[in-house]
């Protein structure tokens, strides 16, 4: 068990530590974007979350879904619209704070972090079951390859959280520090897996379906209008190219 935990936390931190140099990106960006700019890093993040949604959640949770023998659609429709209304709710506790004097963008900011926080619990827990059967023998290549390709997708979802803080006027190192609490959810669900790791593996389509809903949320509510321009729907598109690629060539 010890050296399952180890495996598990090893690859998990790879995962979390390209969160990280993803969200660094905003040490490299001018102090002062200006409005194309600001626009352009909204609509990244919104199309790196909504093919994440696509290819690493939704697809990923019909698939298990056909293993476990459970019907396909049941868990992406129940988790994603539970998703949702979990992001609702939340936006409407905020949306009360904010009537208390809460800037919006603090708003925004707390549901796009939200959002990809949730998305990266499930990954955890997959690169953590991998690398749990991998310290006993089975599958270590594909615990590798899941590992490089989840680290590599990490990246972009580190900048998506940490760039439209910057573009709201906030600070580089708070920026950065909420991009990288968002991926620390990985190494700690990825080693909790390892211990109940039976009733995991029954959870995960729910678990993946219920963060997609929660990402497309905050893509629709937040991010696509304030994006809005020629600007924001080229970011759209590259941020969506980016992430699709990264997840049908990396699996």
């Amino acid at each position: 068990m010890l050296q399952s935990l180890r495996w598990a936390a090893m690859g998990t931190l790879f995962t979390f530590g390209m969160t990280a140099l993803g969200a660094a990106l905003v040490f490299f960006l001018p102090k002062a974007p200006k409005s194309h700019a600001q626009r352009a890093m909204l609509g990244f993040a919104a199309g790196v979350m909504t093919a994440a949604s696509v290819w690493s959640l939704l697809l990923p949770a019909i698939q298990r879904s056909e293993c476990l023998g459970i019907p396909a659609w049941l868990p992406a429709a129940v988790g994603m619209l539970a998703g949702a209304v979990f992001l609702a709710v939340i936006e409407e506790g905020l949306t009360r704070i904010e009537r208390r004097g809460t800037a919006r963008d603090r708003r925004q900011s707390a549901l796009l972090m939200t959002a990809i926080t949730l998305h990266n619990i499930p990954e955890g827990m997959a690169v953590g079951l991998a690398f749990a059967l991998a310290a006993k023998g089975e599958g270590l290549a594909a615990a590798v390859a899941l590992a490089l390709g989840i680290g590599l997708q990490n990246f972009p979802e580190g900048a998506a959280v940490a760039l439209p803080m910057v573009q709201e006027g906030r600070g580089r190192a708070p920026a950065f520090w909420r991009g990288v609490a968002s991926g620390a959810v990985e190494p700690l669900f990825g080693v909790g897996v390892v211990l109940c790791a039976a009733a995991a593996e029954q959870l995960m389509p729910w678990l993946l379906s219920f963060a997609a809903g929660a990402m497309l949320y905050v893509v629709v509510e937040e991010l696509v209008p304030q994006a809005q321009s020629r600007s924001g729907t080229c970011g759209f598109v590259g941020g969506f190219l980016v992430m699709m690629v990264l997840d049908v060539a990396l699996g």
